[in-house]
């Protein structure tokens, strides 16, 4: 697949709405219940504004379609859009001490296992490299895991990402260490 990388624009919000829309609600359905999708898109997925303005956030294209995005952080912020309220912490990192954040990777359900997370994800990777990080974390979902395990992404504590309805998607912590 031949795959475009650029940094994304206040001007892609629509397409990346739709993008996180369609990946969410098709590579998510094998585990989690319909609930838990539509509770997560309401309450957690969705465009961080932030990683736009930091300039950290990517999108892939592959000729006129949105094959993917997803971008990394040097804000302490796990996860979750502009809609998640609760647990935001925009205060920077500290490259030295602490673990930049892999975030809000989406891919189009047409163009999944074809190379398009694991491109944004070196992108992601040099550049938290770059910005003097020597680890890197995130939040997986399940669908999720299996490519950030076979990067070299390393397992943790599991998660119950909290949803106002009460319930909660289970989720991982994983990190990596950069070299």
């Amino acid at each position: 697949m031949n795959l475009k990388l650029r940094l994304a624009t206040m001007a892609d919000i629509p397409a990346l709405e739709r993008l996180i829309r369609e990946s969410v609600a098709n590579l998510s359905a094998e585990f989690y219940t319909t609930s838990q999708i539509e509770g997560a898109l309401s309450h957690i997925f969705g465009v961080d504004t932030q990683l736009i303005s930091d300039g950290t956030y990517f999108i892939a294209e592959s000729g006129e379609r949105l094959a993917g995005s997803g971008g990394w952080s040097k804000r302490k912020t796990l996860f979750g859009g502009d809609q998640f309220k609760s647990g935001r912490a925009d205060e920077l990192l500290d490259p030295l001490s602490e673990a930049a954040r892999l975030r809000a990777f989406y891919v189009h359900p047409e163009c999944s296992r074809r190379g398009v997370g694991s491109r944004i994800l070196s992108a992601c990777e040099d550049a938290a490299r770059a910005a003097g990080f020597k680890r890197i974390e995130l939040v997986a979902t399940l669908p999720g895991e299996r490519l950030y395990s076979a990067r070299g992404y390393v397992r943790g504590e599991a998660l119950g990402l909290p949803m106002a309805d009460g319930e909660s998607l289970p989720a991982f912590l994983m990190t990596k260490e950069l070299s």
